[in-house]
């Protein structure tokens, strides 16, 4: 992503960096060495405390952040998003978080509260910048990447349960491939699932996505099993990225009820990694409300709470996978 050298970069970034156009929010983005880090958006409250205040400076300071930008995208109707902007910077300022900016937008205008140069920050704002023209989404559309949702239900509707997920004659279909754990063939079936996996990714790169109802039952099914879930959890490189999570986001959505959670978890994860937090928690409240005690779900949600810096995830990621695939295949070594 370009600097953000000014309020128009600010502005055109926001929606880039979160995933979809906000609305009613504040967004924080930190800021270290110059360079943007961590993204992350509230609803715009009504008040906001101190212990608030300190749990979201904790964020920037697990990041190594040295200052903060604030956006707060304010309806109209309300006239507090000064101070609450101006109470949640002197609570960053407190924790050693220079505030470098902070925005308020409403009424399809922007102005800032800490500049006081009316040259160039009149008090009744400026227009906001076009979005779809800006440098920022050219180079997004270069690179490949989608523009973000027009707003938050959209992303949500993109991880949504296809009409097939909810049929009996689907869900009959994926269930007969689920793992059992007392099988004597336990090994053979994770073997499988792992072969499933990776020839379903190659009917994805070769475009033809979840085409083979089959084939696509049978890794849905086995992600039911922690040991194949595993596996694919860490089996993404940096260049297999992208194919792996357009078809666990596919297969999130072919998922019946029962067997969402594995595959929630998995996109929740690589969107976390990738700083996709708002995907990331929506795939999470997926996982959640399919299984509320879903274990890998609850650690998610703990680490995502937590404000782990996604290069620290990847890297237990990285430690775990070569374990997994010992577990998996030293089994076959065995049976022989």
């Amino acid at each position: 992503m370009p600097t953000l050298t000014s309020a128009n970069d600010l502005i055109t970034a926001v929606p880039f960096l979160i995933g979809f156009h906000p609305t009613n929010s504040i967004v924080l983005i930190s800021v270290k060495d110059g360079a943007i880090g961590v993204a992350m958006r509230i609803d715009l409250p009504t008040t906001i405390n101190s212990d608030e205040i300190d749990l979201l400076a904790h964020h920037f300071i697990r990041d190594e952040a040295e200052g903060a930008l604030l956006v707060a995208y304010v309806p109209e109707g309300r006239s507090d998003g000064d101070s609450l902007l101006i109470s949640l910077g002197a609570g960053l300022i407190r924790n050693g978080i220079e505030i470098q900016e902070s925005l308020i937008i409403s009424g399809g205008r922007y102005r800032s509260i800490i500049c006081r140069d009316q040259r160039c920050c009149p008090p009744s704002g400026k227009a906001l910048p076009t979005i779809e023209d800006s440098a920022i989404a050219a180079e997004h559309v270069v690179a490949g990447i989608p523009m973000p949702y027009g707003d938050i239900s959209e992303l949500i509707n993109s991880i949504a349960a296809d009409p097939i997920s909810l049929t009996k004659s689907w869900t009959s279909l994926v269930s007969n491939f689920k793992v059992d754990e007392d099988s004597p063939e336990i090994g053979a079936l994770r073997r499988d699932g792992v072969e499933s996996m990776e020839l379903l990714l190659d009917e994805f790169r070769i475009g033809r996505g979840p085409t083979d109802q089959m084939l696509v039952a049978r890794v849905i099914g086995r992600m039911a099993d922690v040991q194949v879930r595993d596996y694919a959890m860490g089996v993404h490189q940096e260049d297999t990225y992208d194919l792996y999570f357009a078809m666990w986001r596919e297969l999130l959505r072919l998922a019946p009820i029962g067997l969402v959670a594995p595959i929630a978890c998995i996109v929740a994860a690589m969107a976390y990694e990738n700083g996709d937090g708002a995907l990331a928690q929506r795939a999470l409240d997926r996982a959640i409300a399919d299984d509320a005690s879903y274990p890998l779900a609850a650690l998610l949600r703990r680490v995502f709470s937590a404000g782990w810096p996604p290069q620290s995830f990847a890297q237990m990621r990285a430690e775990l996978h070569p374990k997994v695939i010992a577990t998996i295949f030293e089994a076959n070594i065995l049976d022989c």
